[in-house]
């Protein structure tokens, strides 16, 4: 078995190894890897849309070489407006950070959008790959009151964290993120499927495909474990009194 989590240079070497199995990590990882074999079999983990992204025919039948675990429905891109309306509840202006060179970009954020009349919020997407776009973007979006963000799931935007931090905290904006990670680096709240488990349950995925069962006879699965990281003292810093209710209900709270 291998385990990828970087780009095409590196998934061909690691296919010249001859592996059983792939794992990979995310989409910008796994598209490359299934443009480089069409047999070796392939289980990912974390990647948000496998079938607009062109890794798998349906969910329920993925039909090549590749399968494994999506790491989230649309549904939840509205819960982190929500989210974000729930800490931040004066926010009427919201920048969505997305990749659009992905087909989840495009997903993520038509979910926020739907949602965002009812929270009478507008929604201003900013590209999430380029550093310089970001710095742009959120600076002249802070410079209006009541803005707050979102971070939609990406390859691009975990590159760029250390950037989305540091600027959300300077900019004093409150952000909700898709991954614990940001959190747990200084992002004020994380909401999203729990990334370890998904690993877990891929080893049993990866099992199954060394007993002789193929990838395109087990279907993709969805996350089954999702968690809340609050991080209490970036709140204090930008002023915000978290929810009391959300803080007990939170799977982990960093002070």
């Amino acid at each position: 078995m291998s385990a990828l989590g970087g780009g095409f240079n590196r998934s061909t070497q690691h296919l010249a190894l001859g592996p059983d199995v792939i794992v990979t990590n995310g989409t910008t990882t796994t598209g490359p890897v299934l443009e480089t074999t069409q047999t070796v079999p392939v289980v990912f983990v974390n990647v948000t849309d496998p079938v607009s992204g062109g890794f798998v025919e349906s969910l329920s039948r993925p039909g090549g070489n590749a399968t494994g675990f999506a790491s989230a429905e649309y549904g939840t891109s509205g819960k982190w407006l929500q989210l974000l309306k729930q800490i931040a509840p004066e926010v009427k202006r919201v920048a969505v950070l997305r990749d659009p060179s992905i087909a989840s970009g495009s997903g993520q954020l038509g979910a926020i959008q739907a949602v965002a009349p009812l929270l009478e919020v507008d929604i201003n997407p900013i590209d999430v790959r380029d550093a310089g776009e970001i710095e742009r973007g959120l600076t002249a979006l802070s410079s209006s009151s009541n803005t707050g963000v979102i971070v939609t799931a990406s390859g691009a935007a975990l590159a760029h964290r250390d950037l989305i931090i540091m600027l959300a905290a300077r900019l004093k904006l409150p952000a909700v993120y898709w991954q614990r990670a940001f959190a747990t680096s200084g992002g004020l709240i994380s909401y999203g499927d729990d990334a370890i488990d998904q690993y877990r349950r891929a080893a049993g995925y990866v099992d199954r495909i060394l007993k002789g069962e193929k990838p395109a006879d087990l279907p993709v699965q969805a996350p089954t474990k999702f968690e809340t990281v609050i991080n209490l003292t970036t709140a204090k810093a930008l002023g915000i009194s978290m929810p009391s209710s959300l803080v007990v209900s939170a799977d982990e709270v960093i002070e």
